[in-house]
Formats: C-alpha cells, structure tokens, sequence
C-alpha cells in the first residue's frame, strides 16, 4: 500500500491519526496507544513513510498491533511460550574453549545471572557444551510468574528480545532497566560476534544480522518508550 495521508497526529485517547482517520490494526481494532511516548514514535514512523509503506521499516507499529490485538487473545499463554526461554536461557550455557571465548561470555553474562539472582531470589545451572540440562525448578517457577505478571504492552516488546537474543535473563533486565540495549544485545550475539572474528561473513549472514539487529532494537526501544 502507498503512502496516501498528508498529516499524522494523536488524539486525546492515544489513537494515530491520519488525516482525521483513525490507523487500524490488521484485526481492525483501533491503533489507540495509552502511552504518549510511544504514541508519538509510532506516529513519527507513520510520518516518515516515503512512497510504499514498509512494515519492516515500522517495528513500534508492528509491536503495538500485538499489544492491541494479539497478545490479549491469550496473553497467559504468549506469556508461558516466553518464560519457557528460561529452562534453556542462553546465558547458562557455556563454552569450554578457547579460553577468550569462556572469558568473553562470562564477561558479558556473569553480570546478567548476578542481577537475576539478587532480583528473583533465584539459583541457575550453569552448563558446559549446549546439551540441555534442567534448571531447578524453583527458579523456572519464580521466572514463570515474572513474566505472566507483565502486560500485555510489556509481553509484546519483550517478545523479539527473547526470541532473538535467546535469553530470557537478559530480556528481563532490559524491561526492568537493569541494562541498556546494546549491554543485552552483546551479551546475545557473543558467540556470533565469535564466530565473525573468526572467519568474517557473507552478505547472506550479513542482511540477516542486520534484521536481528533491527527487531531486537525495535523490541527495546519499544519497552523503554513504555516507561
């Protein structure tokens, strides 16, 4: 679809306007947004449109479709597909060498498990290889219930946090504002960032670099626009 509005604005009850008419979700729900931070940035990405509108260009709009319309169709359960990252949290497993790659992680997500710990009142696992291992239960309860108790607006940022970083922890802390967004996106590609000094990238790892990159922020810049 082409750009076909003039003006872009907010009305009193958070919805974004176009030319007077309100934005729609794909439900067809109205795109009312309570929050007027995030109100305005997703307006600025309508207002930026050139030509052919572009989703992947939009991820604050894309995020605030799912606040609105999908998360509440079952919001415990995109809340228990979320704190399922727990039980393999990218940050319990660890590589035994080289010996600048074990330094590296730990350097990274140490600081990560610290927080969890002293925040949650909880113990992890920690693993050597990428063979699966339980955590203890108490902690994958006591992570279940943090996230269930998030909104539906908190749930959908968080969702390409986790998903694309991997972790669970790390996802928390940003939500929480226990870290900033470049402090858990290095921690989630350590080992990519690893891999790249190593041997380098083609344009294919580069392009989808480049979209993980682009969610993955979307999903923070849209967390912290809700504080």
């Amino acid at each position: 679809m082409k750009r076909f509005w003039t003006e872009v604005s907010v009305d009193a009850a958070g919805v974004v306007v176009l030319d007077g008419k309100p934005v729609r979700t794909p439900g067809r729900l109205p795109l009312a947004i309570p929050f007027p931070a995030l109100a305005a940035a997703v307006a600025a990405e309508w207002r930026a449109v050139k030509g052919e509108i572009d989703p992947r260009a939009m991820p604050l709009t894309g995020l605030a479709n799912a606040a609105i319309e999908r998360v509440p169709q079952d919001q415990a359960a995109f809340a228990a597909n979320l704190a399922r990252f727990g039980e393999s949290d990218l940050l319990c497993y660890r590589a035994e060498e080289p010996p600048a790659l074990v330094a590296r992680q730990a350097a990274l997500w140490d600081p990560l498990l610290a927080w969890a710990r002293h925040r949650y009142d909880v113990h992890f696992a920690l693993v050597g290889g990428v063979m699966h291992q339980p955590q203890p239960t108490a902690t994958i309860t006591r992570l279940r219930e943090a996230v269930a108790a998030r909104s539906a607006w908190e749930l959908a940022g968080l969702s390409p946090v986790v998903t694309i970083g991997g972790s669970l922890i790390a996802g928390l802390a940003l939500l929480e504002g226990a870290v900033g967004a470049e402090t858990a996106w290095r921690a989630a590609e350590a080992d990519e960032d690893w891999q790249t000094e190593q041997w380098g990238r083609d344009e294919v790892s580069l392009a989808a670099l480049a979209a993980r990159r682009r969610d993955f922020f979307g999903g923070a810049e849209f967390l912290a626009l809700l504080r």
